[in-house]
């Protein structure tokens, strides 16, 4: 306890890193406070909103914003459906991969174009979400007038949530974006377990401490996914430069375990509605169909488990491929004078790294999609949807992820300024598997 209150008596004693915390508290106050806002024109206590599946994973990451109807009810989520088009348009056409390789103002560039592409992606999904979620019945002025105003205020809620994002990364303690996506999710936990603890009543007071336990088991186990890496050994050849000799260090390359991180999920859980939709075009004609369509309208059924756990592994590879490329990591190295022991630089650097990828890969992957259907399996045992949710899945996934680079930039900061780190021995990691250095 001691050490706890000296960590954060010289974590407020960096005016710097005590200022950036504050005006991330105060960025993320001004979100959660335009969460509780209702759209003009919706009654709320006739809003009776409970989205499932891809929406109701949409709803967690906004903090209930999605079913309150509120101005941020579309969030930050526009701006990642854009900046993951932008990322893949850099890997598929050659104009956006040159942008890509001019340096900051290439990437100032990308960032307008997502920018731009982020409000015409709102606007669309403003329409359809007025449109489609927000009932007749809910409202109190004109279909039509709500519908143009709500478009307007949430296409502004969105750019909004955006510059918030960009002021958390920029005047904050960083990853902005990130941030207001976990402090959506997490501002569902106390009530999750509230609701959990209510469910069981005294007499199942012991069931839920052992709930408790499991779920922070269940946390490490997703911290272990997150920080594992198989580390490559690189030397550097010796060069003499002047009458200096550098280079031949020894360095590693860190492959992570899960490369892809929580987009295999998303893609996965974006395809989980085909099976039902398909299915209920011939429910009424086929007996098939019907059985197809029930057992993917719930995603506790072991019909949807397997076929999103499958989806998930498949989407891992395909992710970890796109995003890993062996051949430029070999050119690299070869252009610095690296190499790994025993292996000849170049096509044979680039074949050996890209086998040790897919024999990592797969256990990341299949650990990926048993995180995934832990909520699943958490439910049919029992527990509330609310709290099922968090043991596992791209939720659990995000909290571990933001919070492992949040604490990585606090003890960065602690070192700079000569304090101990946040642990007594060994250093935090974040999401990129790498120590943080004095």
């Amino acid at each position: 306890m001691n050490r706890f209150i000296t960590t954060l008596k010289n974590i407020f004693a960096i005016e710097e890193l005590r200022t950036r915390i504050l005006n991330t508290l105060l960025f993320i106050t001004a979100f959660r406070l335009g969460t509780q806002i209702v759209l003009p024109g919706v009654d709320p206590d006739r809003l009776n909103l409970r989205p499932q599946g891809l929406l109701g994973l949409l709803d967690t990451f906004l903090g209930g914003a999605f079913s309150k109807a509120s101005i941020f009810a579309l969030g930050i989520m526009p701006y990642i459906s854009a900046s993951i088009a932008i990322q893949l348009l850099t890997l598929a056409l050659p104009y956006f991969q040159k942008m890509q390789k001019e340096g900051e103002s290439g990437r100032k560039r990308l960032n307008q174009i997502t920018r731009v592409l982020t409000i015409f992606v709102t606007a669309v999904q403003a329409v359809t979400y007025v449109q489609t979620t927000v009932p007749t019945e809910a409202l109190l002025i004109d279909r039509g007038l709500f519908t143009i105003s709500s478009v307007f205020i949430l296409t502004s809620g969105t750019i909004f949530c955006m510059w918030l994002g960009e002021r958390i990364t920029d005047k904050g303690i960083g990853n902005g974006i990130s941030m207001i996506i976990m402090i959506g999710i997490v501002s569902r936990l106390p009530g999750a377990i509230y609701g959990e603890a209510l469910s069981r009543g005294s007499a199942g007071a012991l069931i839920f401490v052992f709930e408790l336990v499991a779920l922070f088991f269940v946390i490490m186990g997703a911290v272990v996914l997150t920080q594992a890496v198989r580390r490559i050994p690189i030397q550097y050849a010796k060069q003499v430069i002047g009458n200096k000799v550098v280079g031949g260090q020894r360095q590693y390359l860190p492959l992570k375990l899960n490369a892809a991180g929580v987009m295999p999920i998303i893609f996965a859980q974006a395809l989980m509605f085909i099976p039902t939709y398909l299915a209920g075009l011939f429910a009424e004609k086929s007996d098939f169909a019907a059985g197809v369509q029930n057992a993917f309208q719930s995603y506790t059924t072991w019909q949807y488990n397997l076929l999103f756990a499958l989806l998930i592994i498949v989407f891992t590879f395909f992710y970890t491929a796109i995003s890993v490329n062996p051949t430029q990591i070999a050119d690299d190295m070869k252009r610095s004078g690296g190499f790994i022991p025993g292996v000849k630089p170049g096509i044979q650097t680039s074949e050996y790294i890209g086998t040790v990828l897919d024999r990592i890969t797969l256990p990341g992957a299949v650990m990926l999609a048993i995180v995934a259907i832990l909520p699943a399996i958490a439910n049919l045992l029992g527990m509330t949807s609310g709290f099922a949710q968090f043991f596992g899945g791209t939720s659990l996934l995000i909290m571990v992820g933001v919070v492992l680079d949040t604490l990585q930039q606090v003890e960065s900061y602690l070192l700079m300024r000569r304090y101990e780190g946040l642990m007594k021995s060994g250093r935090v990691q974040g999401r990129a598997g790498e120590t943080v250095a004095a």
